[in-house]
C-alpha cells in the first residue's frame, strides 16, 4: 500500500479452496441454504476446474464473475450490500476480487485496497503491521504460538456526495487464508519466543525468525469497514479545543468549522461563537481574519443592545438552547433575524455557553436550508457544546490576564469600583497596537462628588520631638559617664574636651531641638565619639564592659538609642492600623449602597478620599440620594473612628489623641488618572482648590483666636456654602437622636488659609460611651437616616 523502506517479503496467491470447502460443508449438512442452489454451485465448480486451483492470472475472475459473486454471497450477504463496507482481496496484496457498493463508492479507483496516504498509520507502522500479521498466521499454524495483534487502522476518505471527510475503521479477516510451507521449518528458540511476546518491534529479526522464502499464503483476505466519523471528529474536536490556536488562528478556526460540518454531515453550515464581556460582545466566525492570538483582537465587536429583542437575547436571558427550523416562520422578527435572512440563513441552532455555572457566551450553527437540524443533530450538538464553553472560558481568562498585565504595567493596583474603566482602556490599547502609542488613553471621570475625611494624631510633631529629645539626652548621658570613667583611669586633655562637647550637646537638646539636630547629633556620635570608644576598649583597662553595655542598648544599624521614639512610632502604628482596619470593614458596607472610588493614606493618622458619580459606574443609574447616603455613612463612621482612637489610649505607651475632620464640597469636580504618579488627581484649575484645602485644613484655626479647629473627641465639618451646612445639620440632628453625637453644636468661622478664604465649620462632640455599643455602622441605620431626611 505504501512505498515503505520495509518491503513485504512474503509471497501469496489467490485461492478459493477454503470458501469452496465451506460451500461443500453446507451441502453435506443440508443446512439453511437451499440444497438446489448448493448443488447448482457445486456443478458449476466442476465445470470450472480453474477455480479449484490457485489463481495466478486474475483475468480468470472476469470470466467467472457470476459464479465468484455467488460463492462470495455467504461472506458478503446481498441483503446488506447497501449498508456494509467490505472487500475481498489477494492475501496481503492490493488486488481486490470483490467490493460492496458502499466500499466502491468511497474508493472509486480500480484498486480499492490502495488506501494511499489516508491511513492514520505512518508508512513504517503500516508495513510493520503487515509483516507481523503474516508472521502471526505462520506461528499459529506451524508453531502453535498465538498472540493478540492490535492493529487499529482508521482511514479518512472524501465522501463523493457531500465532499466531506468520512472516517472508517478498517478490520481484516484472515479465516479464508491458509499458510503452506515450501521448505523445512526453522526451530523456534525460547529466546525468540520471549522476544516475540515481549517486544516484537524489529522487522529484520521477525524475518530471521520466520524466513519468508519458506512459506506461501493461499486464499483471500476480507476487509471490513465501520463508519466512525462521529467518534473520530468528536475526539479531534476535543483535542483541538484544548489548543489555543484552534480559536485564535484563521487556520485553526477553519479546521474547527470543517470538523463541525463533517460531524453533522452538512457541507454548508456556518458556525459562530460569541463571548460576552460585560456589555460588549466579541464574535468569532470564519469570515473574520485572526492573526493576533487574542479573542479581543481577533473578533468582531458589538454591544448587547444590538441583539435586543432577538432570539439570541432570548437564549441568553432564559439560559436555554433554541432550534429554529425556518427563520421565515420565527416569531422573533428583530433586525438580527432580518439580517440573517438577507444573508441566506434559514435554519439555526443557538446554545448558551456556561463554564462552572458562569455564563460565557453563545454557540450557534446556521444553515441555508430550512429544517436542517433534526433532533439527532441537536443531541450531537449538545455533546460538543461543553467543549466550546471550556475553550471560551480559557480565552476569556487569557484576555483578562493580558488586560491585568497592561493595567499593572501602566497603572499599578486599581480600585475595584473603577476597574471596568481601566479594562476598557487596556482593551482599546490592545486593539490599536500602535508602536507609537505607549500609554493608555486618558482616564477621566467628570462630574464626581468628593468626600474627604481625616483622623489626625493631635500634636504628633511635639510628641515626636519629645521622644527624640529623651533618646538623645539618654544616649549623651551614657557616653558622658563612660568618658568620665576613662578620664579617671587615663587623664587625657582630649577626653576632657570631648566631655565638654557632650555636655553642651545635652544642653542644646534640652533647650531647643532644631529640625537638623537629629542628623547632626547622630553624626557627632558616630564620627567622633564611637572611634574614641573603640580606642578606649583596646587601651584602657576595665573599659570594655561599660562600653559593651552601652552598645548593647543602642540600635546596631543606626548606632542611636531608640526607646522613646519606638514607643511613639508603635503608638502611631496602633492607631493607624485600628483606624485603617475599621475603615476597610465599613467600606465593604458602603460599596453595597452604590459603587464608588475609595482610597486612604496613613501618616500621623489616616485620611481617606471618596469619589462618587454617574461617570464612575458602567451600567448603573446614579442618583443624588446615593451621595447623601454616603455622606451620612461617613459621618457615622467618623464617630466609630473617634471611639476606637479613644479606646486605645488606655493601653498605649503614649497617650496620643486623634482629632477628626470632614471636608464638604457640594460642587462636582473631575478627576483624572495621572500615569506618572499612578494615582487619581483632580482635573482643572477650578477643582484644584479642593486639593489645596485638603492639604491645609488640618492646621486651620478659629477666626480671632489661636484655637485649633480639630479637637480630640470631636468631629469638625468644614464647608463653604450655606446649603452644605444645612444638609449636615440634618445629619447631625439625626445622629444626636441616635446617640452618636452630643447635643451641643459649634458654628465656627475659620481664619483664612494661604490661598483659601471664606471657610466655615460645624464642630460637634462624639458620644463616646454610646459609640462603644456600636462596633460597626448598621446599613439599615444609614438608609433610615437618609429616608428620614
Amino acid at each position: 500500500m505504501f512505498e515503505s523502506t520495509i518491503d513485504f517479503p512474503f509471497k501469496s496467491v489467490l485461492s478459493f479452496s477454503r470458501l469452496i470447502d465451506l460451500w461443500r460443508q453446507l451441502l453435506s449438512k443440508g443446512g439453511s441454504l437451499d440444497t438446489a442452489i448448493i448443488n447448482a454451485v457445486d456443478q458449476e465448480l466442476k465445470n470450472k476446474p480453474e477455480l479449484l486451483e490457485p489463481i495466478t492470472d486474475l483475468k480468470v475472475l472476469e470470466k467467472n464473475r457470476n459464479l465468484i459473486d455467488m460463492l462470495l454471497n455467504i461472506v458478503f450477504p446481498p441483503a446488506f450490500n447497501d449498508q456494509d463496507y467490505g472487500a475481498a482481496f489477494v492475501p496481503f496484496q492490493n488486488e481486490t476480487i470483490h467490493v460492496t457498493p458502499n466500499f466502491k463508492r468511497l474508493w472509486p479507483s480500480e484498486n480499492c485496497m490502495d488506501f494511499g496516504n489516508v491511513t492514520t498509520l505512518d508508512e513504517e507502522r503500516w508495513a510493520m503491521g503487515r509483516i507481523v500479521t503474516a508472521c502471526s498466521l505462520i506461528l499459529k499454524t506451524f508453531y502453535d504460538l498465538t498472540f493478540s495483534i492490535d492493529f487499529p487502522l482508521i482511514v479518512k476518505m472524501d465522501d463523493p456526495e457531500t465532499h466531506l471527510d468520512r472516517f472508517l475503521k478498517i478490520s481484516f479477516d484472515s479465516r479464508f487464508v491458509e499458510v503452506q510451507k515450501t521448505k523445512k521449518l526453522k526451530p523456534l528458540s525460547d529466546a525468540d519466543k520471549e522476544w516475540i511476546l515481549a517486544e516484537g518491534n524489529d522487522p529484520n529479526r521477525w524475518l530471521k525468525i520466520v524466513p519468508p522464502d519458506r512459506f506461501l499464503f493461499h486464499g483471500f483476505g476480507v476487509c471490513r469497514a465501520v463508519d466512525v466519523t462521529d467518534q473520530e471528529v468528536l475526539s479531534s474536536l476535543k483535542r483541538d479545543l484544548i489548543e489555543k490556536e484552534s480559536l485564535f488562528s484563521s487556520e485553526g478556526f477553519l479546521k474547527l468549522h470543517e470538523k463541525l460540518r463533517i460531524y453533522l454531515g452538512q457541507p454548508d453550515l456556518r458556525m459562530d461563537l460569541a463571548a460576552f464581556n460585560g456589555d460588549e460582545i466579541m464574535i468569532l466566525n470564519p469570515e473574520h481574519k485572526m492573526e493576533k492570538g487574542c479573542i479581543f483582537s481577533d473578533s468582531e465587536h458589538c454591544v448587547r443592545a444590538d441583539f435586543s429583542g432577538s432570539l439570541f437575547a432570548d437564549v441568553v436571558e432564559k439560559g436555554e438552547q433554541r432550534v429554529i427550523r425556518d427563520l421565515r416562520n420565527c416569531q422573533k422578527n428583530s433586525r438580527v433575524e432580518q439580517h440573517m435572512l438577507e444573508m441566506g440563513v434559514r435554519s439555526l441552532f443557538v446554545a448558551p455557553l456556561y463554564y462552572q455555572d458562569k455564563f460565557q457566551g453563545t454557540f450557534s450553527v446556521k444553515s441555508p436550508k430550512p429544517g436542517a437540524f433534526s433532533m439527532l443533530d441537536t443531541l450531537k450538538l449538545q455533546e460538543i457544546t461543553p467543549l466550546f464553553s471550556m475553550a471560551l472560558n480559557r480565552a476569556m481568562e487569557e484576555l483578562n490576564n493580558r488586560v491585568q498585565s497592561i493595567i499593572k504595567e501602566k497603572c499599578t493596583a486599581i480600585h475595584p469600583s473603577v476597574e471596568w474603566r481601566f479594562n476598557r482602556a487596556a482593551l482599546n490599547f490592545m486593539q490599536k497596537e500602535n508602536p507609537n502609542v505607549t500609554e493608555l488613553e486618558p482616564i477621566l471621570f467628570p462630574n464626581v462628588y468628593p468626600l474627604y475625611g481625616v483622623s489626625d494624631i493631635r500634636d504628633s510633631s511635639d510628641y515626636r520631638n519629645a521622644a527624640l529629645q529623651s533618646d538623645l539626652v539618654e544616649q549623651f548621658e551614657m557616653v558622658r559617664r563612660i568618658i568620665g570613667l576613662a578620664l579617671e583611669k587615663k587623664p587625657l586633655p582630649i577626653l576632657d574636651a570631648l566631655n565638654h562637647r557632650i555636655r553642651k550637646s545635652i544642653e542644646e537638646v534640652k533647650d531647643n531641638l532644631n529640625s537638623g539636630d537629629e542628623v547632626d547629633k547622630a553624626d557627632f556620635i558616630r564620627k567622633e565619639i564611637e572611634p574614641v570608644l573603640d580606642h578606649l576598649m583596646e587601651t584602657v583597662p576595665d573599659m570594655r564592659n561599660p562600653i559593651e553595655s552601652y552598645r548593647n542598648i543602642v540600635e546596631p544599624t543606626s548606632g542611636v538609642i531608640y526607646h522613646k521614639r519606638k514607643e511613639f512610632e508603635e503608638s502611631i502604628s496602633r492607631i493607624n492600623e485600628a483606624i485603617s482596619a475599621y475603615l476597610d470593614e465599613e467600606e465593604e458596607t458602603a460599596q453595597s449602597f452604590f459603587p464608588h472610588y475609595f482610597e486612604k493614606m496613613k501618616t500621623d493618622g489616616v485620611d481617606h478620599t471618596i469619589y462618587i458619580g454617574a461617570s464612575m459606574v458602567e451600567d448603573l443609574k446614579f442618583d443624588i440620594l446615593y451621595l447623601k447616603n454616603l455622606r451620612l455613612w461617613q459621618l457615622m463612621v467618623m464617630c466609630g473612628v473617634a471611639w476606637r482612637t479613644e479606646d486605645l489610649k488606655a493601653t498605649a505607651s503614649m497617650p496620643l489623641e486623634a482629632a477628626h475632620l470632614i471636608l464638604v464640597q457640594d460642587t462636582p469636580l473631575s478627576i483624572r488618572f495621572r500615569p506618572d504618579e499612578r494615582r487619581f488627581d483632580v482635573d482643572g484649575a477650578y477643582d484644584i482648590r479642593h486639593e489645596i484645602i485638603k492639604k491645609r485644613i488640618d492646621k486651620a484655626r478659629i477666626k480671632g483666636s489661636s484655637e485649633r479647629l480639630t479637637q480630640p473627641g470631636k468631629i469638625a465639618i468644614v464647608y463653604s456654602h450655606g446649603r452644605e451646612m444645612r444638609e449636615y445639620l440634618k445629619y447631625i440632628d439625626y445622629l444626636q437622636d441616635e446617640n452618636y453625637l452630643e447635643k451641643e453644636i459649634e458654628r465656627l468661622e475659620l481664619e483664612n488659609l494661604q490661598g483659601v478664604y471664606g471657610l466655615h465649620a460645624l464642630r460637634v462632640a462624639v458620644n463616646l460611651e454610646a459609640a462603644r455599643k456600636r462596633p460597626f455602622v448598621a446599613p439599615e441605620s444609614v438608609k433610615k437616616g437618609v429616608l428620614k431626611l
